[in-house]
């Protein structure tokens, strides 16, 4: 098992400050449009695949791009 650094913030706290950025900045933030696309193509595979319905594959398609975001 590995130990946590204590000065890494916790993801938690990184996805807060991720989404409070983007709420202050808008599309002047850098992960905006990252996540805006993401939402964007899951809406259309929501759209074109018969089980997954499209506010699902956008919600699917943002939470994706935004843990990409946040990962890094």
């Amino acid at each position: 098992m590995t130990e946590r650094n204590p000065n890494d913030p916790d993801w938690v706290e990184t996805a807060k400050s991720e989404i409070s950025g983007m709420a202050k900045e808008g599309l002047s933030h850098p992960s905006t449009k990252p996540v805006l696309t993401g939402a964007a193509i899951g809406a259309v595979a929501g759209a074109l695949l018969p089980v997954v319905s499209l506010p699902l594959g956008l919600i699917a398609g943002a939470g994706y791009a935004f843990y990409t975001r946040i990962k890094k």
